[in-house]
C-alpha cells in the first residue's frame, strides 16, 4: 500500500464508523466479485454507505487522492461490472434501502439505491400499483444496480426496461458534486442525460436516489403455457404472436434442459417430454385479455404446440413463474459452475441463433441451457462447466465470444440487460467501430476526466479494440 492509499484510508476511518469501513482480508473476501465469480479482485477497502452525504464524501476523497472508486449494489450482476479495483475503494450502497415516498398523484416512488426491486412493488401494492421491471433476481437485486445495468425482466416486453420506468435520479460525480436528472414533469429540456446514466455501469457517477414510475395493477392477468416438440417451432411462434398484433406482458421460453432442471428443483408442473415451453402473460381489461387469448391460442396451435394450458388460479400461475425464475439455481444444482451471458437478437432470428449456439457448444465440448425473454429476443445462454478442468474457463470464454459475436452478425447486440462489465469488454470492439468507441470515451472523459469511476470496464480503449479485432481475424 502506497502513502497516498494510506492517507485515504486514514481519512475514511475518521469519516465512517469502524463497522462500515472494511479493510481486513477476511472482511473483503465477500466483496471480491459480483454474481460472476470467475472474475474477482480484492479492493483496497469497502465502504458500506448509509446516506447520500457519505457517497459525496467518499467520492471527494477518492477524487482528491486519485484513487479508483467502484460502486456496487446488492452484487447480483452477471457481467463482473461490480468487480472491485485492486487499488481502489468499493462503495456499497446496499445499506441505503429506504423507500422515501410514494406519490399516488404522479404515480411515482422515490427510493434509495439499495432498495430491492421487489420491495417497491410490495410497498405500492396497497395503492393498487406496482413497479414493472422484474429481473429474476428481483427479490435481492437493488434498484440502483438495475439503473446501472438498465435491467429488464420477464414483464418488460409490454412495460419496458428500467430506463422506461425511471423518471428521475440523483447522481454523485467523481468529485462529489450532486447532479439531478429528470423529474416528475413529463417534458425535460436539454439532452436526455437521464437515459445516458442507464446502463452506464457506474462509469459516469454513483446513483444516490431514484424516482421510479409506478403502474396500475391490471384488472386481469391470464397465464398460458405452451409445450412444443421442437425448439424451432416454439421460436417461430414467438414472432407470430407479436405479428398477430398481441403484445403480451411476458413471453418467455425454456429449452428441455432448463425444463428438466427446474421441474426437479420446484415441481412447477412442466412437461418433461417437451423440447421447449413458452410461458405467456396476458393482462389488461378482461375483454381485451379474452380477445388476446383467443388470438394467441390460435397462433400456438398453428405452430404445432403439442399442448396449450391456461393457469387455473393464482397459485398455479405463481408456480409456473416460480419455475421460470428459479432456472439459474436449478441449473446450478447440475454442475459445479455456470456462466450466463445475454445477447439480444431480432425475434425472427431466435431459432437460427439457438441452432448456432448448439453447434458452437458441441465444438467446445460444453452444454448450454437456454431460458430467456423470447418476446424481447433477449437470450440468456447458460454455459455449464466444471472449473476444476484445466482448460474449462478458456473454452467457456471462447464459446461466449462466439455466441455474442454471432448475435451481432444477425443484427443483434451483445447485451440486453446484464451489461458489458468485464465479461463483454472485448465484444464492444466487434459491436462498434472506432468512431463510436471514441464518442463513448469522450462522454466518459467529460464526466470522469481522471478515469476513476469503475475503470477498465464497459468501454475499451481504441488500442484494445484494434488488438482484439486483429486477434479475432487471425484466429477466424
Amino acid at each position: 500500500m502506497n502513502n497516498n492509499s494510506s492517507q485515504l484510508l486514514h481519512k475514511l476511518r475518521q469519516l465512517l464508523p469502524r463497522e462500515r469501513l472494511l479493510a481486513e482480508r477476511e472482511q473483503l473476501a465477500p466483496f471480491e466479485s459480483d454474481a460472476l465469480p470467475v472474475y474477482c479482485e480484492r479492493p483496497l477497502a469497502v465502504v458500506l454507505a448509509e446516506s447520500e452525504e457519505e457517497i459525496v464524501a467518499v467520492a471527494r476523497l477518492c477524487g482528491e487522492h486519485r484513487v479508483p472508486l467502484v460502486s456496487r449494489g446488492a452484487g447480483t450482476g452477471l457481467s463482473a461490472g461490480a468487480r472491485p479495483h485492486g487499488r481502489g475503494i468499493l462503495l456499497v450502497t446496499a445499506p441505503m434501502d429506504r423507500i422515501l415516498a410514494i406519490n399516488t398523484h404522479s404515480l411515482t416512488a422515490r427510493v434509495q439505491p439499495g432498495v430491492p426491486n421487489l420491495q417497491i412493488s410490495q410497498a405500492a401494492a396497497q395503492h393498487g400499483l406496482f413497479y414493472a421491471p422484474d429481473p429474476s433476481s428481483q427479490i435481492a437485486c437493488s434498484i440502483g444496480g438495475n439503473v446501472a445495468e438498465n435491467a429488464g425482466g420477464v414483464h418488460c416486453l409490454k412495460y419496458g426496461v428500467t430506463v422506461h420506468n425511471v423518471v428521475g435520479l440523483r447522481l454523485v460525480s467523481w468529485d462529489g458534486e450532486i447532479l439531478n436528472f429528470g423529474g416528475e414533469c413529463l417534458a425535460q429540456p436539454g439532452y436526455d442525460l437521464l437515459a445516458l446514466v442507464h446502463g452506464s455501469e457506474g462509469c459516469l457517477g454513483v446513483v444516490s436516489e431514484i424516482t421510479v414510475k409506478l403502474t396500475r395493477v391490471p384488472a386481469e392477468t391470464r397465464t398460458l403455457m405452451a409445450d412444443f416438440a421442437s425448439i424451432g417451432a416454439a421460436a417461430d411462434a414467438v414472432s407470430a404472436i407479436v405479428r398477430a398484433g398481441v403484445v403480451p406482458a411476458a413471453l418467455e421460453m425454456m429449452d428441455a434442459l432448463v425444463i428438466s432442471a427446474t421441474e426437479a428443483f420446484c415441481q412447477a408442473g412442466y412437461d418433461l417430454d417437451a423440447a421447449a415451453i413458452l410461458l405467456i402473460d396476458l393482462d389488461g381489461d378482461p375483454l381485451e385479455v379474452e380477445a388476446e387469448e383467443a388470438l394467441v391460442e390460435a397462433v400456438l396451435h398453428k405452430f404445432q404446440a403439442t399442448r396449450v394450458q391456461r393457469a387455473q388460479g393464482e397459485n398455479q400461475r405463481q408456480l409456473w413463474w416460480k419455475g421460470r425464475k428459479s432456472a439459474f439455481p436449478a441449473i446450478g444444482r447440475l454442475v459445479p459452475d455456470y456462466y450466463c451471458i445475454d445477447g439480444t437478437v431480432p425475434r425472427h432470428r431466435i431459432g437460427d441463433v439457438l441452432q448456432a449456439i448448439a453447434e458452437f457448444a458441441e465444438g467446445y465440448r460444453l452444454r448450454v441451457a437456454n431460458v430467456f425473454h423470447a418476446g424481447d429476443g433477449n437470450l440468456h445462454p447458460i454455459i455449464m462447466f466444471d472449473g476444476r478442468e484445466p482448460d474449462a474457463l478458456e473454452r467457456v470464454e471462447a464459446l461466449a465470444a462466439d455466441i455474442l459475436e454471432y448475435c451481432i452478425q444477425v443484427g443483434g447486440t451483445i447485451t440486453g440487460e446484464h451489461g458489458v462489465g468485464t465479461e463483454k469488454f472485448n465484444q464492444m470492439a466487434i459491436q462498434f467501430g472506432d468512431a463510436e468507441i471514441e464518442q463513448f470515451l469522450a462522454v466518459k472523459r467529460a464526466l470522469d476526466p481522471h478515469g476513476l469511476l469503475n475503470p477498465d470496464k464497459l468501454i475499451p480503449s481504441l488500442a484494445h479494440c484494434r488488438e482484439y479485432r486483429a486477434l479475432r481475424k487471425v484466429h477466424g
